[in-house]
């Protein structure tokens, strides 16, 4: 662990005097690298990450875009393993041998909105308005239609320095859903439960009435993982607004009243639904595996071949926790609940911005003027529905196919514009999906077709996109802190991640303690409130302050 710990120390290190030297460097064109020819298209060195069924060299939608754009792609690729990948590209960063151009997957090894400030501000990140200005009118149109998309990439001091994805998923906007199964309901004549009470009195009979009918009490009335889980997110609901943020399952700590950036976490409303959360896991109806076990553990539960178990889940989708296809139908047994009430009328649901914060495309000061504007001119095709079709999507007739009659759009008042073909049935290697999920917008994705029956392996989207309609609308948007848009000031860019990264762990520890029980709610409550302080909550909101000002003056 220690060697560890060293060894990254060192890599921050030389990433630092790394990017001291690239900052000699500029950004102009004038100084841009002499380009590197092979035959008449041009060398631009690419670093991405691929799967293991993936082989950007050997894809076809690489040989479609060299040929269209001109491009001699050579590939530098890392795995969707997260932290090797991260640490791969900072090492290829450290040592000055960074390629042409990052297209990165966000919730692989995005760029963070300080990474890019730092890298545009020392030179290694190219400026792209200009390009895109004189090359890429599908880009600038999705710039200036998205006020979210323009904010999110305009950089404080005006610059481009590289573009997020724009992935706009309806049910992934609504992430804090309760799946329940269904068949439990009729089989005990128990209706879908609209409160917390009717809620408490479902768990209640699914835990003792033996509803998967083996006579034995091996029922979980709710269960979740680490993961995924959506737990105290959808239960407090019913009390409170909790945060989703915009970070790939990273929970927000912040809320706004009016113009104030606030947290939720400490407030009487919190509170209340923590005790209600504690009341279910005293009478046994919250399985505690949900605080410790991981994604594999809750589906080993789920796929249990002797019995069905779970009787209700909270996280986004029901396949997390169930395989589909089961041989009993198991998987097509679980429903949505809808978004819970609480005493005092409160029904809220989480808001995920519909899109990642992760910035994936950047052209750096090692790229030559040809292979900037080849590249642009790559991505702006990549920005229309056809660009979409034949990168995201793959080639027609392999992964998708032209809509046929009586073909009816995931949104049915939509005309459907493809229909993809199932994955079972898509050989390996043959799109760029996610490295290629630019103005994924959601006009485009509901106009997939998708079949009618929900229960279907292949309508499942369709069983989502009507899940989710049960939570759209219970969202109080101006709550939402747009984290999204609001650039923090890179100089305190540090102090910010070690202030959440304390915050996030006195919280869920302090949580967790409450909802077990090992602390009093009603004793400890004000002491741990204090507590936040200690950890630098008042730091955290008073720089979360700042840049939200920032974010509202327009600077």
């Amino acid at each position: 662990m220690k060697m560890r710990s060293v060894r990254r120390k060192g890599i921050a290190l030389t990433i630092a005097m790394a990017l001291a030297v690239a900052g000699c460097s500029s950004g102009n064109k004038d100084d841009a690298p002499k380009a590197e020819m092979a035959g008449d298209k041009v060398v631009i060195d690419v670093f991405s990450p691929a799967d293991a069924d993936t082989n950007l060299d050997t894809n076809p939608v690489t040989k479609n875009m060299s040929d269209k754009f001109k491009i001699q792609f050579r590939w530098q690729t890392t795995t969707y393993d997260a932290g090797p990948a991260k640490e791969k590209r900072q090492v290829a960063l450290a040592s000055g041998d960074y390629p042409d151009m990052f297209f990165l997957i966000p919730w692989v090894d995005g760029f963070t909105k300080a990474e890019v400030q730092k890298l545009g501000k020392q030179g290694a990140a190219v400026p792209l308005e200009d390009l895109i200005k004189e090359n890429a009118p599908n880009i600038q149109k999705a710039l200036d239609s998205n006020q979210t998309l323009k904010a999110m990439s305009t950089a404080p001091d005006g610059h481009i320095y590289a573009l997020p994805q724009w992935a706009d998923c309806f049910h992934c906007t609504y992430p804090d859903k309760l799946w329940i199964n269904s068949t439990w309901l009729k089989k005990l004549n128990l209706q879908m439960p609209k409160t917390t009470e009717e809620l408490r009195a479902v768990l209640r009979a699914f835990k003792t009435r033996d509803p998967n009918g083996n006579g034995k009490a091996d029922e979980i009335p709710m269960t979740t993982d680490t993961q995924d889980g959506a737990l105290i997110a959808y239960l407090m609901g019913a009390f409170a607004y909790d945060p989703v943020g915009a970070n790939n399952g990273v929970r927000s700590l912040l809320e706004l009243n009016g113009d104030k950036v606030e947290t939720p976490v400490n407030k009487p409303n919190w509170r209340e639904g923590l005790k209600y959360i504690n009341s279910l896991y005293k009478e046994g109806l919250i399985d505690p595996a949900s605080f410790t076990q991981n994604a594999e553990a809750l589906q080993a539960t789920g796929n249990n071949p002797a019995a069905v178990q779970i009787g209700s889940s909270p996280l986004l989708h029901p396949y997390i926790f169930v395989s589909p296809g089961s041989k009993d139908g198991r998987d097509k047994q679980y429903d949505a609940a809808p978004p819970l009430t609480g005493p005092d009328g409160k029904s809220y649901t989480g808001y995920n911005y519909p899109t990642s914060t992760g910035y994936t495309f950047m052209l750096t000061n090692k790229s030559s003027n040809e292979a900037r504007i080849a590249a642009i001119k790559m991505l702006d095709y990549i920005y229309t529905d056809e660009g979409q079709l034949q990168t995201w999507g793959g080639p027609e007739g392999v992964a998708w196919k032209k809509p046929g009659p009586g073909d009816v759009a995931l949104d049915p008042n939509t005309t459907p514009m493809y229909k993809p073909l199932p994955d079972a049935s898509v050989p390996k290697n043959v799109r760029w999906a996610a490295l290629a999920q630019y103005n994924n917008t959601l006009a485009f994705r509901n106009a997939q077709v998708v079949p009618q029956d929900i229960y279907s392996d292949t309508g499942y989207e369709r069983r989502l996109f009507q899940a989710t309609k049960l939570y759209e609308g219970h969202e109080d948007k101006a709550q939402v802190f747009p984290e999204a848009s609001v650039w923090g000031d890179p100089s305190v860019s540090a102090e910010l991640a070690t202030l959440k990264t304390n915050l996030d762990s006195y919280v869920t520890q302090g949580q967790l303690a409450f909802i077990t029980g090992s602390k009093n709610i009603d004793t400890d409550w004000d002491t741990w409130v204090s507590g936040l302080d200690g950890v630098g909550l008042k730091r955290y909101l008073e720089l979360y302050q700042q840049a939200y000002d920032r974010y509202k003056n327009g600077k």
